[in-house]
């Protein structure tokens, strides 16, 4: 029999998600998640969107070599971490170089905010493509997507898109204060004699644990663990956090651990969202998915919309995926997630942090916003 404990936060503060029994596919809606599943995340009244462009901002740029409009155009998909008691926001945000999704520059601004909703943005961007050792990578597309987590002796790994307009690659940055980052280059860069290094690759989802509260990089079975990818959700391995290894099928080839599925709303896309959970059910996953534009989509949203799902991995074998929604628990409704730069419709999940007893999650919004949501356990 399933047991249905609801979400709870512990007189500890730390909050820990509900148990319930391994199944395989749950039906499910927002309003009727299942009990492994996190939610429902509510839009604050009144709040959104919570970052904008900002045509003022202004930095002199190292790769152009003039004062540049950083944030003119976009601002979005962020990540999401809590230092010193406030939430910190880490954010893509393009100039106007450029017209067309991808032919921008990206960088990557800091925004804090003690309410989760009121947001004091630094005037520069905290990375950026500069003269430095990932040049190679990121001129002159830019940093891209931020995923961020803090291991447990305070150092915050960013996993992110660099991007040269010619090949993405998932890359890895580290930081002791989300302000001055060391950028290490691709993650795939030195796995099998450089076999992935030049591999089109985004979205890393490094799984995290609950310490006092607070979501810190886990250990399994020694080393750490990553989810990643967009076409199918893959994984890899690390011992330092900097350096992965992808890890292979009996083929030898990548280990896929889910894929896009025709006729539902993920049936073009399955790309990681914020860091992985893990729980007593086993390691949650939010990803974004997007629905196709041809006759295979999900015919009940609009062709090429992203919305979010959630996928629950075994915590036995975190390889295997264990239970997965049907329906996304989140998706476009307000009109700033339908229009912008990409205007089928997108919610684009990439920051989730435990905050003064809710869960806030930060978003991109047609690739033109940012959006918070907050889940609330004991209204669950």
């Amino acid at each position: 029999m399933l047991q249905t404990r609801k979400f709870a936060a512990v007189l500890s503060g730390c909050l820990t998600l509900a148990a319930c029994g391994t199944q395989t596919q749950t039906q499910t809606a927002s309003a009727d998640l299942p009990a492994w599943a996190m939610g429902p995340f509510v839009r604050p009244e009144g709040a959104n969107p919570v970052v904008a462009p900002n045509p003022e901002s202004r930095f002199l740029c190292p790769m152009r070599d003039s004062s540049v409009g950083w944030e003119e155009s976009d601002t979005f998909n962020p990540a999401a971490v809590v230092k010193d008691g406030k939430i910190c926001i880490l954010y893509r945000a393009e100039d106007n170089s450029g017209q067309g999704i991808g032919l921008r520059t990206s960088r990557i601004g800091l925004a804090e905010t003690e309410d989760g909703t009121t947001l004091f943005r630094r005037p520069t961007p905290v990375m950026y493509p500069a003269e430095d050792n990932a040049k190679e990578y990121e001129w002159e597309g830019g940093c891209e997507d931020p995923r961020v987590a803090v291991s447990e002796d305070g150092l915050y790994v960013m996993t992110y898109t660099a991007w040269n307009r010619k090949t993405p690659r998932l890359s890895i940055a580290t930081s002791r204060d989300l302000i001055h980052w060391e950028k290490h280059g691709p993650a795939f860069a030195d796995a099998y004699d450089g076999r992935f290094r030049d591999m089109a690759c985004k979205s890393g989802s490094i799984v995290t644990r609950l310490q006092d509260g607070k979501p810190v990089i886990a250990r399994i079975d020694g080393k750490y663990l990553m989810y990643w990818g967009e076409h199918m959700v893959a994984a890899a391995t690390s011992d330092d956090l900097v350096h992965w290894t992808p890890v292979l099928g009996p083929d030898d080839e990548l280990l896929g651990l889910i894929y896009p599925r025709e006729g539902h709303f993920d049936s073009e896309l399955t790309e990681c969202g914020p860091p992985a959970l893990m729980t007593e059910d086993g390691i949650l996953l939010l990803y974004n998915g997007k629905n196709r534009t041809d006759e295979k989509r999900d015919t009940a949203r609009a062709a090429g919309t992203y919305s979010a799902g959630q996928v629950l991995f075994d915590k036995n074998d975190p390889y295997k995926a264990v239970a997965r929604l049907d329906r996304p628990f989140f998706e476009p409704e307000a009109d700033f997630e339908k229009s912008g730069q990409y205007a089928d419709g997108t919610v684009f999940i990439e920051g989730l942090v435990p905050y003064k007893g809710k869960w806030f999650l930060y978003y991109g919004c047609a690739d033109s916003k940012v959006g918070v949501a907050i889940y609330d356990p004991a209204k669950r």
